[in-house]
Order: C-alpha cells, then structure tokens, then sequence
C-alpha cells in the first residue's frame, strides 16, 4: 500500500493499525476453532433434571374421557423429593392425595386411605416410575421402563416415553413431558383406550 502524501507519523500509525490487524486475522485463521456449546441431549436434559434434590408447583389437570361428554378438571399441589418420594394432592374439585414413596402408594379420599404395592399393578407402576425418573433425572430407570425420544432444544423441550412393558403399554399408550430447562411445565398422558389428560404445572416461587 502507497503511503505517500501523508505525514511519516501517520504513516506509522497507519502501518501498525494494519500490523494489528494482520495479526488478528492470523490468530483467527490459526488457532483451533472455539469448543462448542455442550451437547443437548438425553442424558444432559436428566443431568439437569438430576440435579434438583426436591420441588414443588401447582397444577391444573384436564381429564377427557370417552364416556363423559364433557371433560373433568382437578387442580392442586404437586411435591417431589429425591430419591423416591411424589405426592400429588388435589384440592379442586375435592380433596384428595396420593403419596408414592419407594414403590408403596398411599391413596386418601375423603378421609379414607387405601395402601397398594406398585409391583402388584405394573400398568400404574409404570405411569408412576415414568413421571417420578423423569423428576428425579433418573436416566438409568427411566430407561429400563420406557422407550424414549427427545425433542426440541434445551429451553424449549418434550420428552415422549412408551412404555415397554406390554401390560403397560395395554393401558397407556404414551406419556409426553414438556418442558424449560430443568423444569418440567406438562404432562399429557395418552391411554391405549384413547382416554388422555393434560396437566400444566407451574412452579413455586419459594426457594
């Protein structure tokens, strides 16, 4: 390049303005590329999931049903603890509360409670188990209960589970999880018999 007509300062102002600026672009065009952004996928969505020792949020639930002309809708609390404890309490329409903690479910209505093993009835054991390893970040056991398929980027996610157990997957046909970062935000469980419900979940804001 001609420097000519312009001062000898400017010039050399003007040399080490285009010095520098090599120099950038060689470092650019040399050096290794920056490390990308860590992958999304199952296991980063369950590490993130994991991660969190203990929630709780409302819900509202919307129920359709074959034999109902209109749809049923509950609402309530929901709390998870790690490793095994969830309870769902439902105050609307009326009172009730299930707790699963391990693999015992405890369920009160109006004032009377009933206690069953999950083993005993695998069809409700596998809804449980999906829905609790999905809190919990349990990749391991969800895995062993469900296929599972990941959609969507790590703000904006779904996760599908079908069950494989075929006793299972006689009474529900999938469960689909939505969801932001490591917050799960509904469920929709889809059942063999075309019955399905829908639950939006929105969490506490106490710490």
């Amino acid at each position: 390049m001609n420097f000519a007509g312009i001062s000898d300062r400017a010039s050399a102002r003007c040399r080490r303005a285009l010095a520098a600026l090599a120099w950038a672009l060689a470092a650019g065009l040399l050096l290794p590329p920056a490390a990308s952004a860590a992958p999304w996928d199952l296991a980063a969505l369950m590490g993130r999931l994991a991660a969190r020792k203990s929630g709780e949020a409302s819900f509202q639930e919307t129920k359709t049903l074959a034999m109902l002309d209109a749809p049923l809708r509950s609402s309530g609390i929901l709390r998870f603890a790690a490793p095994d404890l969830l309870e769902m309490h439902t105050l609307e329409p009326a009172q009730q509360r299930l707790v699963v903690r391990g693999r015992q479910v405890s369920v009160e209505i109006a004032g009377r409670s009933q206690t069953f093993d999950l083993d005993r009835h695998p069809a409700v054991g596998a809804l449980v188990e999906g829905i609790r390893a999905t809190l919990d970040g349990d990749l391991a056991g969800l895995q062993r209960g469900y296929h599972t398929r990941l959609q969507g980027e790590p703000q904006r996610w779904t996760l599908v589970l079908v069950p494989r157990l075929p006793a299972a997957r006689a009474r529900v046909s999938e469960i689909d999880l939505s969801g932001s970062g490591a917050s799960v935000l509904s469920i929709a469980v889809f059942e063999a018999d075309g019955d399905r419900s829908w639950m939006r979940i929105h969490e506490s804001s106490r710490p």
